[in-house]
């Protein structure tokens, strides 16, 4: 009886139980479908160019930069003696001359054969040679030079090169990641990575006019000239120098911003030179320190002029060493550095109102910008 009334009970249950499942399957039949499928997103990775994709884009425009010179050397007297002069004469060694051979990398910039490289990397140089991948080496030549930037134009001849996408390096972020190009130590085309350090690098002693940007990518010799690119393949800098006390690469290199180097480069390319403003002046940034020496409020913002060359622009308006330079067209100047980036942008022939400090008295003071000579410090 025990056993009887259990499997009633059981048989009660799993009809019911069945009962229960056929009436909310025809009622609410969505309760039993499948959970839709989850799209998801391919990640920003894969719909951004990756870092070997813009190396493939820049590479092949970075080439090999062989350079040689032709150096004579004198021979040393063999006899010191004035007394063995005077009976031997001063026989000297004959002069010898020495081929002395380097390398560097460059980027092209057209295809008219144009590349942009550094002005240590072909200074002096008597014969040019470019190599880019597969391809024989051929000779180019010097279209011009500007050593106040360290930037050079050179042209190959006969070769059908694949000219660089030029990024915008005033879009640069501390941050960013940059790769750089070039030919190390001639082991072949190289590439190496890392961010944006800084922008705006200055006060160096690298050039005349520094703006650089500086990077941790490894730059080491034969980068010189070669690409500074972002990760969309595109040159933001030319690599230029290192701060190194072994040579190699320690973390700290520098490259010329792009931005800088396509105005060097069309002026070369139009002028076979870079014309550039000057006014004949030279001076300093006015720090607090310098200000109280001078007996002016620490927060007085300027540059005081330490020299003015004879019959120069400044000169001829009246300018004097000493005066303290603190506005240019009524914009307020902050710094020696930018002040010289100013006027040489300016165009030769451009007229310029000036405020300078003199023994406690505004002056203004008005005068032509003229054309800046070369090698002029």
């Amino acid at each position: 009886m025990h056993f009887q009334r259990l499997f009633i009970f059981f048989f009660t249950s799993v009809a019911t139980g069945l009962a229960a499942a056929f009436l909310a399957l025809t009622l609410w039949p969505e309760l039993f479908s499948p959970p839709p499928a989850t799209i998801v997103a391919p990640s920003t990775r894969e719909n951004s160019l990756g870092w070997a994709d813009a190396v493939a884009l820049a590479e092949p425009s970075v080439v090999n930069i062989y350079t040689s010179k032709i150096t004579r050397r004198e021979g040393k007297p063999l006899f010191d003696n004035p007394r063995v002069q005077r009976y031997f004469g001063d026989p000297r060694g004959k002069p010898r001359l020495r081929r002395e051979n380097s390398l560097g990398s460059g980027v092209v910039v057209d295809r008219n054969g144009y590349i942009l490289t550094n002005h240590h990397v072909v200074k002096d140089a008597d014969d040019i040679f470019i190599g880019a991948d597969g391809q024989a080496q051929v000779p180019a030549r010097v279209v011009g030079t500007d050593p106040d930037t360290d930037l050079a134009v050179i042209q190959a001849a006969g070769k059908d090169l694949l000219p660089a996408d030029l990024g915008h390096s005033s879009q640069l972020r501390v941050g960013d990641v940059a790769l750089a190009i070039g030919n190390p130590f001639g082991v072949g085309k190289t590439v190496t990575q890392g961010i944006i350090s800084a922008t705006g690098r200055h006060e160096l002693g690298l050039a005349t006019f520094e703006d650089f940007i500086q990077t941790d990518a490894a730059i080491n010799q034969g980068n010189s000239g070669g690409a500074l690119i972002n990760t969309r393949g595109e040159v933001i800098g030319i690599n230029t120098a290192i701060i190194s006390s072994s040579g190699g690469s320690h973390g700290i290199g520098f490259a010329i911003p792009i931005d800088l180097a396509k105005q060097v480069m069309e002026q070369i390319i139009e002028h076979g030179r870079v014309i550039r403003g000057w006014i004949g002046a030279s001076g300093q940034s006015l720090s607090p320190a310098l200000a109280r020496s001078l007996n002016l409020p620490e927060d007085t913002h300027g540059v005081l002029i330490s020299g003015v060359l004879e019959d120069g622009p400044a000169d001829q308006a009246g300018i004097l060493p000493g005066d303290i330079l603190i506005s240019i067209n009524g914009e307020p100047v902050n710094s020696a550095q930018a002040v010289m980036n100013q006027i040489a942008t300016a165009s030769p022939g451009t007229g310029m109102q000036l405020t300078i400090l003199r023994d406690g008295q505004t002056l203004p003071v008005q005068l032509m910008v003229s054309e800046r000579p070369r090698n002029v410090d």
